[in-house]
């Protein structure tokens, strides 16, 4: 009889919900926005900003999506292997029209950005979620806003909803200026690009840009990207600031050199 402890499951994510490309439209050379769109996304709904969904593609070579199998901690496909799935911000859902709107960073070499470059109305997908979003602390004196390409998604998002009478400041990192686009939605938000040096390693430029920002006592925080160099920042916030865990939100949207199903955010 095996001691080895059992593996640990998860909650069952929510359903997927069969959709198709209803438009396609480059933001920058670097985004692009795909539409989707179908019935079954009647009773859809998001609730809170800087969300997350999870795209389901087909397989390669399939024109039709298959609906993977909850395994207890990961979707899989009939034949045992893990389902082509990505996580992303749904930066804008129609109700009326039942479509929503994913960004997606076309970075050269993974699953989505591939998809999402050769995407075309008609073809298959599926979507589901949401998951959580953030909170929004309303008595917060300040925002910090920081991210790199992955997050600019969630960060226009946030801009239109953050209190217009509040400071905000806003961080992005992006791997080459051609990614830069005007942000909208807030009176008062200065937003300081970072142009990843050569040679740097995603992140990097984040790093230094959070690690020299003044952050008041009470500054409400948010960040998100690569995985690695989210980690230095929340190592900097709460370990070397002091900051609260309530005071700052920090997630990692994907994780550098991994491929295959793992579910990134940005493709």
């Amino acid at each position: 009889m095996s001691d080895a402890p059992s593996p640990r499951t998860r909650r069952e994510p929510p359903r997927f919900r069969r959709v198709e490309v209803r438009a396609v439209e480059a933001l920058t050379p670097r985004l692009t926005r795909v539409t989707l769109g179908g019935a079954e996304m009647e009773g859809f709904a998001v609730d809170q900003p800087a969300a997350s969904v999870r795209l389901l593609l087909p397989s390669s070579g399939e024109p039709d999506v298959v609906i993977p199998t909850w395994a207890g901690n990961e979707f899989l496909m009939p034949d045992g292997s893990r389902a082509v799935i990505r996580t992303f911000t749904p930066r804008r859902f129609d109700p009326g029209a039942l479509e929503l709107a994913l960004d997606i960073v076309l970075h050269g070499g993974g699953a989505a950005s591939a998809w999402a470059a050769a995407a075309a109305p008609g073809d298959a997908a599926a979507v589901s979620g949401p998951g959580r979003g953030y909170a929004i602390d309303p008595d917060a004196p300040a925002f910090l806003l920081a991210g790199d390409e992955t997050a600019i998604p969630a960060i226009g998002q946030l801009l239109e909803v953050l209190p217009p009478d509040t400071p905000v400041r806003v961080e992005v990192e992006v791997a080459a200026p051609e990614a830069r686009l005007p942000f909208g939605g807030h009176p008062t938000a200065p937003v300081t690009w970072h142009d990843l040096p050569a040679g740097g390693a995603p992140g990097d430029a984040l790093v230094a840009a959070v690690r020299e920002a003044e952050i008041d006592a009470a500054t409400a925080v948010w960040v998100a990207g690569e995985a690695a160099s989210v980690q230095r920042i929340r190592r900097h916030l709460f370990e070397e600031r002091g900051l609260s865990r309530r005071q700052a939100t920090v997630r990692g949207y994907w994780k550098r050199g991994r491929a295959g199903g793992a579910e990134d955010e940005g493709g």
